[in-house]
């Protein structure tokens, strides 16, 4: 499979199991709020068990510069996505393994075009519906349009499209907005912070027969 997959908001080694190769295993680390939400001491079991050739992602929400170094030293997650407010004081390893996620509009109309950071210091970006009360599962939707105009205006970037994706649109939004990869949390679950297996087996036939038609 091309196209980057990660599940994220994952609590349970059944799940984590499914995370696919080439893709990631995200993990939402300290938002109370979150039915995803988990301590560092519960990731760091959890990460130990991400399949070989997946990475390991950490989610934080508007995270201090001790929190970053703690996930990556305390957890050894491969990146950090981060939600809000990137902190001050980190070196530039450091920042090259943060992943920013950009919210996007969830119509033309509820806002402007957002800017991309820069390429040289964050190569992944994720793009997510702007307005989620939480990261990961909040299901909103950002236009489509708009981020297949970031697509266009970044050839080459890897962008990660999230926001309201479920196995039966993955398809319509890979070839709507041409992300470099896809991140899925509640359009995979059964209830809030619990995933369904099946429904995670089948986002990933349905990208793989994306790629297929598309090959």
């Amino acid at each position: 499979m091309k196209t980057f997959v990660k599940f994220c908001g994952l609590t349970e080694p059944t799940a984590i199991a499914l995370a696919p190769e080439g893709g990631a295993a995200g993990f939402v680390i300290d938002v109370p709020a979150s039915p995803r939400s988990l301590t560092i001491a519960q990731a760091v079991e959890l990460v130990g068990q991400v399949p070989p050739g997946a990475e390991a992602w950490a989610v934080v929400v508007d995270p201090s510069t001790e929190l970053i170094r703690r996930i990556f030293d305390d957890i050894g997650v491969d990146r950090i996505q981060v939600h809000g407010r990137i902190p001050e004081g980190l070196d530039f390893l450091e920042i090259h393994h943060l992943v920013p996620s950009l919210p996007v509009p969830l119509t033309p109309e509820a806002g402007p075009l957002p800017e991309l950071p820069p390429a040289e210091s964050y190569p992944r970006v994720h793009l997510d519906g702007a307005g989620g009360p939480l990261p990961g599962g909040s299901g909103q939707r950002p236009d489509w349009e708009m981020c297949h105009t970031l697509v266009q205006k970044a050839p080459g970037r890897k962008l990660v499209l999230a926001g309201g994706l479920t196995p039966e649109n993955v398809g319509d939004a890979l070839t709507t907005v041409g992300p470099w990869g896809v991140d899925v949390s509640s359009g995979v679950e059964h209830s809030p912070g619990v995933k369904d297996l099946a429904r995670m087996r089948a986002f990933l036939s349905a990208v793989e027969a994306w790629e297929k038609s598309h090959a």
